[in-house]
């Protein structure tokens, strides 16, 4: 079975949730006998194909973008050819032009869509976008959200209940490097021996500016790993604040960010908006036995990390909460460990790759039994052609 995913973004150009939960599903679909292609934008020069975690990468030029929506009018030719000989069409929502795209191209296969974010900050241009949005949704056969949460809380997948799924994200611990002792030394000496962690582009749902209001009165150090639109600002205000014990380390190779993630006492993980879908970045710090601190925001996060069980939960935006969550965990270490514990066991019970790879691949031979069913019924014949009678 072939399967082409179209984002607008992917290795090795970004690293981010989305681009690592792609990653996931290609490489656990793979081991079930799916052949997977990716097709995504790039601004860089050379765009030969990428043979990349068993998996074909193609990209093509990024012309332009318009309220953070890239844009790429050699994207439309690739997707038709590459639809031509897919079995499944994969979408990533959101990303407005890929909707556009999906029509101009007369994709006419099977298709599936990952619901990542409802958007949530562009409100004037949701506006003129809302008749594609719905149109585009409408005409997919599938759309699968990440967790329960989402998909009760979402207005938009309210409309689609018929056709949602919830499959959640999965990561495998094996495709993360095993961490060299003298790298694990080199951020001991360099962080101390106990510190929250925080790791993802630094954007404006992430909440980082409310961690830093937490901060204030605190000693703890608090460790903040990527890099983003948001970067400058939150330097800026971590000066103004005072803060000496926060650690802006900017992006990381996997190697480190698995040390740190080894090393860390706690992930602390601010997001305040609906943007975080899920949080990524916070499955991973499951995956690594650690305990969270978390926002209710009505999404994944909270899904992943279960309040009083895997870690504590706090109102978003609050940051005097925040600040009593991370004392709580700090001053009390076998509440922590416990935590801990616990996030590991929900991770080996609910978010491995091997079973979102399997779900996933469930869902495309469903899709195209499906589809040759529809086929079969409408009387379409050898080469496409009725049949005699």
């Amino acid at each position: 079975m072939r399967v082409l995913h179209f984002y607008k973004t992917y290795y090795p150009d970004s690293v981010g949730g989305i681009e690592q939960v792609i990653r996931q599903l290609c490489v656990g679909t793979t081991r079930l006998g799916v052949t997977n292609t990716v097709l995504s934008l790039s601004r860089q020069k050379d765009l030969a194909p990428i043979a990349f975690d068993g998996h074909t990468v193609h990209r093509v030029p990024l012309n332009f973008e318009i309220a953070s929506n890239a844009c790429s009018w050699q994207a439309l030719g690739a997707l038709a050819r590459m639809a031509e000989e897919a079995d499944v069409v994969h979408y990533h929502f959101p990303w407005p032009f890929m909707d556009l795209a999906h029509f101009m191209a007369r994709v006419n296969k099977p298709s599936v869509v990952s619901y990542h974010s409802d958007i949530v900050r562009q409100k004037r241009w949701l506006r003129l976008y809302q008749p594609l949005k719905f149109r585009f949704l409408d005409s997919v056969d599938a759309i699968v959200a990440a967790s329960p949460n989402y998909l009760e809380s979402s207005a938009v997948l309210e409309r689609y209940r018929d056709k949602a799924r919830v499959i959640t994200y999965g990561l495998d611990k094996a495709t993360y490097p095993s961490v060299e002792p003298c790298r694990l030394a080199h951020w001991r000496a360099k962080l101390g021996p106990k510190f929250f962690l925080f790791v993802g582009v630094l954007r404006y749902y992430k909440g980082l500016h409310i961690l830093l209001e937490a901060a204030q009165g605190l000693d703890y150090p608090i460790v903040i790993v990527g890099t983003g639109p948001e970067e400058q600002a939150l330097k800026e205000q971590a000066a103004r604040l005072g803060l000496k014990h926060v650690v802006f380390t900017g992006a990381l190779d996997e190697a480190d960010k698995a040390a740190l993630l080894t090393l860390c006492y706690a992930l602390a993980f601010p997001s305040h908006l609906r943007s975080e879908a899920f949080g990524i970045s916070l499955l991973e710090g499951a995956m690594y036995g650690k305990p969270m601190i978390s926002c209710e925001i009505g999404t994944g996060t909270t899904y992943i990390n279960r309040a009083n069980e895997t870690g504590l939960v706090v109102p978003p935006s609050d940051p005097a909460a925040l600040r009593g969550a991370m004392r709580a965990l700090w001053d009390d270490p076998e509440l922590a460990r416990r935590m801990g514990v616990r996030a590991e066991q929900r991770y080996h019970e609910l978010f491995t790759s091997e079973q979102m790879a399997a779900s996933y691949t469930d869902l495309y031979r469903e899709l195209v039994a499906r589809g040759a069913t529809a086929n079969a019924s409408a009387g379409v014949g050898l080469a496409g052609l009725p049949p005699t009678r």
